[in-house]
């Protein structure tokens, strides 16, 4: 049967590569201005038979070289003997016909394979063939997971060749084939997945692209210096994704933002010569019943140099990227309609600076937020619980049926869960839930940390309803999450931590060195599955 085409899928990269023969048209992905964007093309092909002008094919193998049926040989005793066993992440590269390069990957143990392990599996064959032009696998296929797996291989193969690099000349000093400030790309533009069952492949295919393209922006997002993505750029930038997604944007600017009350936004923008902004995205299905409201908040900290407590230098140095809630929520909300869930869903997006001057809010001051609760702000530097203040304040009054935030608000959960599991918390136990299932089945875990009512004396202030730091250096994400309960009410909700997640120091799998644009797909699937949680 001849291969069925999805639509082809953008990624950060090099210069755009020529669309493979007979692909479908090319569907463009908004993002900011952020990067150098690379098509990459992909196909289901209804049959076992590799297409030839592959040069990798990508081949799964199970723990102790149990390897399944494959368009092409793999000499187990030549593999164990180099130490390869297919153990899961392992890639052992060996020659193939007509001067094709087959990869071997492995999978672990056949009885613990699940879609987590095979979307790991995925992106260990893109890093291992990160300068190939074409990857043709049989990794979904021959797993059996449905279109399931297949999403899971999409999504690995291109978050692995995702690359950011507006802002590189070249990689290896000789730009001379290059255009001006354009870097050499990972050099995938195509990618063909082997022996699908038509439909579900397809399917399972085009959701992957989606997910990829979602955490993709998010990435561009964060990893874009904050003297190039400031507030006001980030608020653009939703128009111009949310606007393109077909969903309705609203965006208030710092004038809006006083007349509206939102002193916990404006007190940590005090400092900034860059105005603050404050962006509602709306989802709206098509479908004439609905299973609810579900509203999404996103701390948007462009950059974060503690205000007048200032961090130190090297403390600094990747504050641009604590605004990676806001990207999470602003790439999640764009890719909605491509997945048509039964639900409403409304993001909010609370942007600003963290910045000392002499304008500059001052420890000991007092901010009075969107619900008129106070703040006396003791650290300047514990701003991101200042800003969601607001933007929870905001999202319960319009009666969601539940609210869920996300934001890089503590070292404390870094050292709680280190920096490969976030922190999840909240007033309802079906919603924690329904995150945590979420998490699970695209691959970014949560882990749930109580909110104890005996800590609560903890932010006790002297002269306003709460600080905004505890009492002493222990506790510090549930104290947290304790001043942010304090602005949702009854509405069920979940607070996010994703301060040790958001960002890493090496590649691992598909996920790519510098912001992991952790959370866009996560927030997806929740939107996907969301029921109603009850009320307390």
């Amino acid at each position: 049967m001849p291969p069925t085409k999805t639509a082809t899928g953008r990624l950060s990269g090099g210069k755009p590569a020529k669309k493979a023969a007979g692909s479908a048209k090319t569907r463009a992905t908004t993002r900011p201005k952020s990067g150098v964007d690379a098509v990459v093309a992909i196909e289901v092909l209804h049959s076992a038979k590799a297409p030839e002008d592959a040069g990798t094919l990508g081949i799964p193998v199970f723990a102790d070289l149990d390897i399944p049926a494959s368009p092409a040989t793999i000499d187990a005793a030549w593999c164990r003997a180099r130490g390869f066993t297919g153990k899961l992440g392992e890639t052992i590269a060996l020659p193939g016909e007509n001067g094709r390069t087959v990869v071997a990957v492995g999978l672990g143990e056949r009885d613990e394979l699940t879609t987590t392990r095979l979307r790991r599996a995925a992106g260990c064959l893109g890093r291992a063939a990160s300068r190939e032009l074409h990857i043709a696998t049989t990794l979904a296929s021959a797993t059996g997971l449905g279109a399931d797996g297949t999403q899971a291989v999409t999504e690995g193969l291109l978050l692995a060749s995702y690359r950011f690099t507006r802002h590189k000349s070249s990689s290896n000093g000789n730009s001379s084939d290059l255009a001006p400030g354009v870097a050499p790309p990972s050099g995938l533009s195509r990618i063909t997945l082997v022996g699908g069952p038509a439909g579900a492949a397809t399917k399972g295919a085009a959701r992957g692209q989606a997910m990829a393209a979602a955490t993709a922006l998010a990435r561009d997002l964060a990893n874009e210096p904050a003297g190039s993505l400031t507030p006001t750029d980030l608020a653009n930038a939703a128009v111009e994704a949310g606007r393109a997604a077909g969903l309705k944007v609203t965006v208030w600017d710092e004038k809006k933002c006083a007349t509206e009350r939102l002193g916990g936004i404006l007190g940590v923008a005090a400092g900034s010569d860059e105005p603050c902004r404050f962006v509602r995205l709306e989802y709206t299905p098509k479908a004439a019943k609905t299973r609810g409201t579900l509203a999404l908040v996103g701390k948007g900290i462009t950059f974060d140099s503690g205000g007048l407590s200032l961090k130190s230098g090297e403390g600094m140095m990747t504050m641009k990227s604590d605004m990676s809630g806001a990207a999470a929520v602003l790439a999640a909300m764009a890719a909605l309609p491509a997945f048509a869930p039964p639900v409403r869903v409304v993001g909010y997006l609370c942007c600003t600076e963290n910045m000392p001057s002499g304008k500059a809010t001052k420890p000991g001051d007092v901010l009075v937020t969107r619900n008129g609760k106070t703040i006396e702000v003791l650290n300047t530097d514990a701003e991101g619980r200042l800003v969601l203040a607001d933007g929870l304040a905001v999202a319960v009054e319009e009666r969601p049926d539940a609210v869920v935030d996300i934001a890089t608000l503590t070292g404390a959960i870094v050292s709680a869960l280190g920096k490969k599991v976030a922190g999840v918390m909240g007033t309802s136990e079906p919603l924690i839930e329904q995150a945590r299932a979420a998490g699970d089945r695209v691959g970014e875990p949560l882990w749930p940390l109580p909110i104890p009512e005996e800590y609560r004396s903890q932010i006790d202030s002297e002269v306003a309803d709460m600080k905004n730091i505890g009492s002493g250096p222990q506790n510090g994400a549930i104290t947290g999450a304790m001043v942010l309960k304090e602005f949702v009410g009854d509405v069920p909700w979940a607070h996010l931590d994703i301060a040790g997640t958001a960002r890493t120091e090496s590649d691992d799998s598909f996920v790519s060195k510098g912001c992991t644009g952790w959370g866009a797909r996560l927030l997806i699937d929740l939107a996907v599955n969301f029921r109603k949680p009850s009320r307390r």
